[in-house]
């Protein structure tokens, strides 16, 4: 167990408080001397341990990262095989290596093989939530879906961990967590101890 720990959001968009409350949570019942910052410039990625990139309009988040050189410096750290990764919704979207229909707009950090969907459970109000399975957890897990994309399809060495009537909404590759839907609108601490887990492994 780690006793010490920085772990980044990008903080632009999202459901970044609730991301920032379910880690300090996290950190007390583990007894770790966390934080969790929002990254403002590109110099704190040289610094976090771990990096959440949380849901909102992956085309804004893109040119953010962009804007700001952030993009690069996370880049260079997925290079250089260092950087545990978790993407929620439009997170998930700019760890991909592919969209549908892909546009020039978005700059994707490629972290993981898989091909994605943006928007397809449809817009904001076709939101919904459904007890999924997960194969890492034992109970199903109430997930919230908010314009959710869908991962189409995977390879290599990127795993599914769970689906929905058929689709892949949550997968793994390493040290990266994609999901389609939003764990952090909930109080179930579960996927976010999973990517503590991540995290420690990596720092071993």
């Amino acid at each position: 167990m780690v006793i010490s720990l920085n772990i980044g959001i990008i903080g632009i968009q999202g459901a970044i408080s609730e991301h920032v409350h379910l880690m300090n949570k996290i950190f007390k019942i583990n007894h770790i001397n966390g934080k969790i910052f929002f990254i403002k410039n590109k110099f704190e990625i040289k610094s976090i341990d771990a990096l959440i990139i949380p849901g909102g309009e992956s085309t804004t988040i893109s040119k953010f990262l962009l804007n700001f050189g952030i993009y690069d410096e996370i880049l260079n750290r997925i290079n250089e095989n260092d950087l545990p990764i978790m993407g929620t919704c439009a997170g998930c979207v700019l760890l991909s290596n592919e969209i549908a229909n892909e546009t020039k707009e978005i700059s994707l950090l490629k972290a993981m093989d898989m091909k994605v969907i943006r928007n397809a459970f449809g817009r904001q109000r076709e939101s919904f939530e459904n007890d999924i399975f997960i194969n890492v957890l034992e109970k199903p897990f109430n997930a919230i879906f908010i314009r959710a994309p869908i991962i189409e399809k995977v390879w290599g060495k990127c795993d599914v961990i769970s689906k929905i009537d058929n689709n892949i909404i949550m997968a793994r590759q390493d040290k990266y967590l994609a999901l389609s839907f939003h764990p952090e609108l909930t109080n179930d601490l579960r996927i976010h101890e999973y990517f503590l887990e991540i995290i420690e492994d990596h720092l071993k």
